[in-house]
């Protein structure tokens, strides 16, 4: 069976499962969410990735960044967003996650929001989020 994606959902930590992750794959996506300290641990994580690079993947590279929980009334999460976007440029989707409840109730119903509310802000973020990734592909 051939695929286009894998996707390896994992902590942004450096644990073992991580690792594995980050050594097994092409490249990495960072969801980040608009939020102060999101970017502070977005340095870890891209030392992190750095370290694994180094010694253990060398063609591993960060391909996409995504803004997350982006909530448009906070002058927060538009510096945060500006920040990103200015410090990595095209790495950065143009689709950003909204903050949102039904992306946040989906999980306690065992559902992505894909099937809980298909028609929420968030779910289709999230699907532009996918087609742009998918263009960007096809364009590369």
């Amino acid at each position: 069976m051939d695929f286009d994606y894998i996707v390896i959902d994992c902590p942004p930590s450096l644990g073992l499962l991580t690792v594995n992750a980050l050594v097994a794959a092409d490249e990495v996506m960072i969801p980040i969410q608009c939020e102060y300290y999101a970017l502070e641990g977005l340095g870890q994580l891209l030392r992190n990735v750095d370290l694994i690079k180094a010694h253990l993947n060398p063609t591993l590279r960060l391909s996409t960044i995504v803004l997350t929980m982006y909530d448009g009334r906070t002058r927060l999460a538009s510096q945060v967003a500006e920040e990103v976007r200015a410090h990595f440029g095209e790495t950065v989707l143009n689709t950003v996650i909204p903050r949102s409840v039904r992306l946040s109730e989906a999980p306690s119903y065992g559902q992505s929001v894909m099937t809980y509310d298909p028609g929420s802000s968030g779910a289709m973020a999230y699907m532009d989020a996918a087609r742009e990734i998918a263009h960007r592909a096809t364009v590369a």
